[in-house]
């Protein structure tokens, strides 16, 4: 099994490359592949690897300043659910496209996985979930309000449109990790929210602490990587992802006319061109081929 360690934290950073470069060296040493993303607001990724492997450079990322106190999430792959290691110099450590948005200075009210089911059961209390579409499609906690943001530079423009909506009800937030809901739950406040929450940890941590017996989370939990999806204590879910458009597939929608492995679904055939089509069929080829050497094609992801 491989341990997967899912992880962010909002601090200042500067000599970024420097930066990029140590990660990217201990991470190659020891093994480690996935997604390390750098801005001058901090760090966010995802990595899987060996124990000894993750406590490496978990433990070179809390040298960094600000990062002693490092959180992060665990859950377990049976399979290397990455390709390789990127590590990434952003803008931003997760694109909202608000500079003026500084979560390390403000930011809402943390609630721990065992007491927000007190809290989204409140009827003063509305509900929100800051993922994308998609997300949400396959998972979500119970009367959540969904957005129905394609992406996550989306959510500002959503909330101007629909805060009327909410009078002066308290604001909870939730994502996968809990990075967009903690910039999210800043926004908001700049704009003028009086009440803010959001969960600590995200859905991943909720989903690692909180028994399904007394659970308001319905469905799976898409994630980044290979597995797709995930369930009540983190265990990997069914899902497989459409490789044309990333998104989540159940074996239901495989049985659709409109579903051809590696090529499309039924949500996105209309969405690309014959000719895309075709360049997807040709990576599709090269994956099986890789798979048949017993390798793994760089668009086996």
């Amino acid at each position: 099994m491989f341990v997967v360690a899912a992880l962010y934290k909002f601090t200042p950073l500067a000599s970024l490359e420097t930066v990029q470069g140590t990660l990217a060296r201990i991470a190659n040493k020891n093994g480690v592949k996935g997604t390390l993303l750098l801005a001058s607001e901090g760090i966010n990724g995802t990595i899987a690897g060996t124990r000894s492997g993750i406590d490496a450079v978990l433990s070179q990322i809390k040298d960094l300043p600000g990062c002693a106190d490092l959180e992060w999430k665990e859950s377990t792959a049976s399979e290397m659910p990455f390709i390789r290691m990127k590590v990434r110099l952003k803008r931003e450590i997760v694109t909202m496209g608000q500079p003026d948005v500084d979560p390390i200075h403000k930011v809402g009210t943390y609630v721990a996985p065992n007491d927000w089911n007190d809290l989204i059961s409140r009827e003063d209390v509305v509900v929100i979930d800051t993922r994308n579409d998609y997300e949400v499609d396959i998972g979500s906690f119970k009367d959540a309000v969904d957005p129905k943001t394609a992406s996550f530079r989306e959510f500002p423009g959503w909330w101007d449109r629909n805060k009327a909506r909410f009078g002066n009800k308290k604001i909870a937030m939730y994502c996968t990790g809990g990075i967009r809901c903690e910039k999210a739950s800043s926004f908001l406040l700049e704009q003028g929210a009086d009440e803010v929450f959001h969960l600590k940890g995200g859905i991943l941590k909720y989903l690692e602490e909180v028994p399904v017996e007394n659970s308001l989370w319905q469905g799976d939990c898409f994630v980044f990587d290979n597995r797709v999806s995930v369930r009540h204590g983190l265990e990997e879910g069914d899902y497989d992802l459409c490789h044309a458009c990333r998104r989540p597939i159940s074996e239901a929608d495989k049985i659709h006319a409109d579903y051809e492995p590696g090529v499309s679904c039924a949500r996105c055939k209309a969405e690309f061109s014959e000719s895309d089509r075709e360049r997807f069929r040709e990576r599709q080829r090269q994956v099986k081929l890789a798979r048949a050497r017993g390798t793994r094609h760089i668009g086996d992801t």
